[in-house]
């Protein structure tokens, strides 16, 4: 499977943050049609640590992945393990006196066996195809707040202004003791004309995937899409990024069919893409603006026991409160018979 894609599109805003953390491959304005590889991350930990990793990462991967040769040959788990472990193997070097240091992650990779997407966090990577106006795949956030919406927790409106929805449960970070792992998904349903987004959250604070699918399936051109979606971001808190990358032509090869292929197993896997719901109008008043721009209101690493904890904390909150409701119904039926037993005395 060989691709040509059209001139890609990119966003790097500051947001009304005082300090840069995103950070993408290749560097703004330096993409051109021949690249192959794309990288976006957005760095944690504050003002100089969060810009430090997203840049080690971003920076390492992209250098990594570019040895492989990835337009001529097949890019393997295997090559994006040996990939990822140079990145944390860098960020290891660089963050042993760094607390809270980290990033998300987000990548993709047009090879000769299609299309490898992989991510860590709450960095997103969709595929759109505006010939049948549909969004083909999404990737699962690794937040706090997504965990808690795919299991009925919050409402979909619940998870845009939730408080908790900083908190991520999958991040990469120096000196882990167990080196956290990236969800990989093969694609190779990719037609002429499909357009790949990867972003930062901060893309997203006033866009749904409705919204992304209404710009990305008009009839403007890749050009005026960008500067679309710009406009719709223009009021971001956030810094935030994007590459938009528009396939031209797919030639296909003998032993494609052969080829890995599980993106319909991850779009059936993703709640928030087939919730037929109607979409989430979230009015600007429901976004705490002020709080949205306050530079401590960073997004923070609590991991996947932290939501593991939760779940076990809440049947024992159910536990407890239906005890204390038996005891309240004991004492209200005492009291009761006191009083009956009052009354005919008397």
């Amino acid at each position: 499977m060989k691709f040509t894609l059209y001139q890609p599109e990119y966003i790097y805003e500051l947001g009304r943050r005082s300090n840069q953390e995103d950070s993408l491959f290749p560097a703004a304005a330096k993409a051109t049609a021949d690249d192959r590889i794309f990288v976006v991350c957005d760095g944690m930990g504050g003002h100089e640590f969060g810009e430090v990793a997203s840049s080690i990462v971003c920076e390492t991967i992209a250098k990594s992945a570019s040895k492989h040769q990835v337009a001529d040959n097949v890019f393997t788990d295997d090559h994006f393990q040996q990939v990822l472990d140079e990145a944390y193997d860098a960020l290891d070097d660089s963050g042993k006196d760094k607390k809270g240091m980290g990033t998300t992650l987000a990548m993709l990779v047009f090879h000769r066996g299609g299309c490898l997407s992989a991510h860590i966090g709450d960095s997103r990577i969709y595929h759109f195809r505006p010939a049948t106006g549909e969004i083909l795949y999404r990737s699962r956030d690794h937040s706090l707040v997504n965990q808690l919406y795919e299991t009925g927790e919050i409402s979909r409106r619940e998870m845009r202004t939730s408080k908790k929805k900083n908190l991520l449960l999958r991040a990469m970070q120096p000196q882990q003791p167990a080196r956290t792992v990236a969800d990989l998904v093969h694609i190779t349903d990719i037609k002429p004309g499909d357009y790949f987004l990867m972003c930062t959250d901060g893309m997203l604070e006033r866009y749904d995937d409705d919204d992304l699918l209404d710009i990305l399936t008009s009839d403007a051109d890749d050009k005026r899409k960008i500067e679309l979606l710009r406009e719709g971001t223009a009021r971001n808190a956030d810094n935030h990024t994007c590459y938009l990358i528009h396939v031209e032509t797919v030639q296909s090869e003998p032993g494609d069919d052969r080829l890995p292929s599980d993106e319909a197993e991850a779009r059936a896997a993703c709640r928030a893409l087939n919730d037929t719901s109607p979409g989430v109008e979230v009015e600007l008043a429901d976004i705490d603006e002020e709080a949205e721009a306050d530079d401590s209101a960073q997004t923070s690493f609590v991991g996947e026991d932290f939501s593991n904890e939760l779940a076990m904390e809440a049947p024992s909150l159910k536990r407890g409160m239906a005890k204390w409701l038996k005891i309240l119904f004991v004492v209200l039926f005492l009291l009761i018979f006191v009083v009956a037993v009052l009354k005919f005395l008397h």
